[in-house]
């Protein structure tokens, strides 16, 4: 039997085994009533609690960003399934379809948080270990707004002693797209790095650690897509020829996983990197199923665990940073947000999205890149919104992490670069904080960022947005509209000590005025307060 025979009858056995997941559907259906509920996609976080006529496919889909095969309920009820999930809500009653195996469905009777531990516990536990913490002690940047495609030594230096000169303290900084000579081909490009291994060893100096980006992609005019073509370790089309899958950057091979050979072979290019050029980690890019669909693989697969097998590799190195990813909660791996727009209508997903990558079980999160990460609303200085950037800066400063790229000294004028400054300063206030509840997420499963409802139930939290816990004792409630003067907070029970070191009482609304510099912080105080 020849290889092209061998592809057609792989093929035939992974289009049978679609088949029977169309076949073998599993279904629920609930009358919802008064019961919230949130779903495993991320990027529908700003839906959350989903209402009629939402409706979502994770077949083959991970929308950009995590995704993970659960629902959970306000009154502790959760879905989960090993498989992809097709969710439809309707006329206030919610469906759930499954492929191919069992759809769990269980009732705790109780609470949003009970629901979550119940499910985290059982399918997706915590691992015990935590990703590079200087991902979360020091603010992270990435080079990509400001170099684009022209990644080079020259001006990743001269970013990094900017860095430094403007009064921030060194942290990791990314090397984004465009470092190597091609995709595969995880070589510094010698015109644009003439002497990388000095320039690492520079970055290291100042107090930096050092990430690159990477991703499964090929290309398809390289020497090694000629040598990867022959040895079955990138994926096939119907004929038994290398498929060629369009993405962002064009059109290229991609690796495929399912083959022991193509990951060993991808892990060994990254730990030359590192043992040749003191390297420190990686931003995995990519990888997100949709590329995986209507192929044939090594072993046949679906396009989600494609994804999974990706995000493994990542396990090999504690400083690491995902964007797409399916099924791997628990595990020490930076799940970072999807690329934001530079615009006031992206900034208050920031938030919910955040929210919902913790209840499903993604603790080691970072927002997207502070002011978005969008790179065409920054080739403009004019078009720049300096508030905006501020915003941005403030809702990272009390999330498990916080990720500049476009340069606020460059874009910004002195009053709004120095209110950016203070949001660093407020995070390394709370810095103990955040490395407490991160390092406490590793061994319980629990969220660092907290939706409200999560942590006060049955109180009426469920519907906010624009508020967000850290841990169980700070809420914070940052400006997401523009030119906001003041805004609305709302407390629950207990006694609530600002940034402003004023006492509120709960539960209550109050208005506070919100400056450029502040980002409102509330701290729930001894109820015995007042006695002391």
């Amino acid at each position: 039997m020849n290889v092209k025979e061998k592809w057609k009858i792989a093929f035939f056995l992974f289009l049978m085994a679609g088949s029977a997941w169309a076949q073998n559907l599993e279904k629920i259906s609930l009358e919802v009533g008064d019961t919230e509920w949130w779903t495993g996609i991320v990027t529908h976080g700003e839906l959350m609690p989903v209402k009629d006529d939402y409706r979502a496919n994770m077949y083959a889909n991970n929308y950009g960003n995590q995704i993970q095969p659960l629902l959970l309920s306000s009154d502790g009820r959760y879905i989960w399934s090993e498989e992809p999930l097709k969710i439809y809500f309707e006329k206030g009653s919610l469906k759930v379809e499954t492929c191919g195996g069992e759809l769990i469905y269980s009732n705790t009777d109780s609470t949003l948080r009970d629901a979550f531990l119940h499910a985290s516990q059982k399918y997706f536990p915590p691992s015990g270990k935590v990703p590079d913490l200087d991902l979360v002690r020091f603010p992270q940047y990435n080079t990509w707004i400001e170099l684009m495609y022209n990644q080079n030594q020259e001006d990743i230096l001269r970013y990094a002693n900017a860095i430094m000169n403007n009064g921030f303290p060194p942290g990791v900084i990314m090397i984004d797209d465009n470092w190597q000579e091609d995709y595969g081909v995880w070589k510094f490009h010698p015109g644009r790095f003439p002497a990388p291994k000095q320039m690492v060893d520079s970055l290291h100096a100042m107090g930096f650690k050092v990430m690159l980006w990477v991703c499964p992609f090929v290309s398809a005019d390289s020497e090694i897509f000629r040598r990867m073509r022959a040895n079955n370790i990138i994926l096939k089309n119907l004929n038994g020829h290398p498929a060629i899958i369009r993405w962002w950057n064009g059109y290229s091979a991609l690796l495929d996983f399912s083959n022991p050979e193509a990951g060993e072979w991808f892990v060994a290019q990254l730990n030359t990197l590192q043992s040749e050029f003191g390297v420190d980690g990686f931003k995995f890019d990519a990888g997100d199923s949709e590329y995986y669909n209507n192929v044939v693989s090594y072993n046949p697969v679906s396009p989600n665990e494609h994804t999974s097998l990706f995000g493994k590799i990542g396990l090999q190195f504690p400083l690491n940073e995902y964007r797409a990813m399916w099924k791997m909660a628990g595990q020490p791996l930076v799940q970072r947000l999807r690329d934001k727009n530079h615009s006031w209508d992206d900034l208050p997903k920031l938030i919910p999205h955040i929210v919902v990558q913790g209840l499903m079980g993604y603790s080691f999160t970072c927002p997207d890149m502070i002011g978005g990460g969008e790179f065409q609303s920054f080739l403009n200085a004019a078009s720049i919104d300096q508030e905006l950037v501020v915003r941005s800066a403030q809702i990272h400063a009390l999330m498990p992490m916080m990720q500049f790229s476009a340069a606020p000294w460059r874009i910004l004028d002195e009053e709004h670069f120095s209110a950016t400054k203070m949001a660093v300063k407020i995070r390394k206030k709370y810095l103990d904080t955040i490395l407490r509840l991160v390092k406490e997420s590793a061994e319980t499963g629990e969220p660092v960022v907290r939706h409200m409802e999560y942590v006060f139930p049955h109180q009426g939290f469920a519907p906010i947005k624009d508020q967000f816990m850290l841990g169980n004792d700070i809420l914070v409630a940052p400006v997401i509209h523009q030119s906001q003067k003041s805004r609305k907070v709302i407390l629950p029970a207990g006694q609530w000590k600002d940034d402003q070191d004023k006492v509120f009482p709960g539960p209550g609304e109050y208005s506070i005025d919100v400056p450029l510099e502040r980002l409102p912080v509330f701290e729930k105080i001894n109820d015995n307060f007042w006695e002391e």
